[in-house]
């Protein structure tokens, strides 16, 4: 793993360090002439995933990931607008030949941000977060070379394996993030778990745990780890290039773990507690070929 100074990492690279720092951390784990390439896919990722947090009104926010449909069609038509994320994102998808398709997907998942509804069960919730997140990770893939073109088996192995990931990191992702939704007024449990486990919005709004709650989160870290295990199934025919991304699955264990600790309780100080010792948890699994 190469250490990156704050002094010479690019506009997209500073604001993963500060912004997503855990997969700056994987970054640093991916040949360094992919490095930059993985930096403005993920810090795209960052501008549409915060679109719900910066707009006042639903209707400015699908304005705003309109923009962005429309930056990726003037990138792959060749005449990408000037942007500090759109420029460094174009030199990408022309570099790695980055699916389209892909980042449709996630940015038409990321509507569902800005629906004042709650997914309506738990397999909607898994949809928005194979929209979300493991489109993003099949896109990092591709910017990590793992493509057909590498072998069909092999390729479809380390997609499968990405699309369990990038659930499992949504999922894991939006658990953690449940009292910053929470003072939002926002809801990502899946209704029919509410209603199930007796989770009352209003209660949650106020920033309140309760055994409902806890019984409903671990439900979904229950399907965050087998998305991981799934994925971990797949990692001995998985391809060495592929593992940079797949890497959070790592990150994704000592969340899920903490979870556990604290009775699933997400308003727990420790589960937004920056996990310790991450760059030598994933130095140790990337000796070990593992995710």
């Amino acid at each position: 793993m190469n250490s990156l100074s704050k002094s010479n990492l690019s506009y997209c690279g500073a604001e993963l360090r500060r912004h997503d720092h855990d997969r700056f951390l994987t970054c640093l784990f991916a040949p360094a002439e992919r490095r930059e390439a993985l930096f403005a896919l993920y810090s795209f990722n960052l501008e549409v995933a915060r679109t719900a947090e910066v707009v006042s009104e639903a209707m400015i926010g699908q304005i705003r990931l309109q923009w962005w449909r429309d930056a990726l069609e003037q990138i792959y038509a060749g005449t990408p607008r000037q942007h500090q994320v759109v420029q460094p994102l174009a030199e990408a998808v022309r570099a790695h030949d980055l699916s389209r398709a892909h980042f449709e997907r996630l940015i038409d998942g990321r509507a569902f941000d800005l629906d004042p509804d709650p997914p309506q069960s738990l397999a909607a919730l898994e949809d928005y977060a194979e929209a979300t997140g493991a489109s993003l990770l099949w896109l990092a893939l591709e910017t990590l070379g793992v493509t057909a073109n590498a072998g069909e088996a092999v390729a479809e192995t380390a997609f499968g394996a990405g699309r369990h990931v990038g659930v499992a990191w949504a999922l894991t992702g939006l658990l953690r993030a449940v009292p910053f939704h929470a003072q939002q007024k926002r809801l990502y449990l899946p209704a029919d778990l509410c209603a199930r486990h007796g989770v009352s919005s209003g209660v949650l709004f106020e920033l309140r745990s309760s055994s409902g709650l806890a019984q409903a989160v671990a439900e979904i870290a229950g399907r965050a780890q087998f998305h991981l295990d799934e994925a971990r199934r797949l990692q001995d025919r998985t391809p060495a290039a592929a593992r940079p991304a797949l890497l959070l699955a790592t990150l994704a264990d000592g969340h899920l773990k903490t979870l556990r600790h604290v009775a699933y309780d997400p308003f727990a100080p420790a589960v937004q507690a920056k996990a310790p010792a991450r760059a030598w948890r994933l130095t140790w699994a990337a000796l070990r070929r593992r995710f």
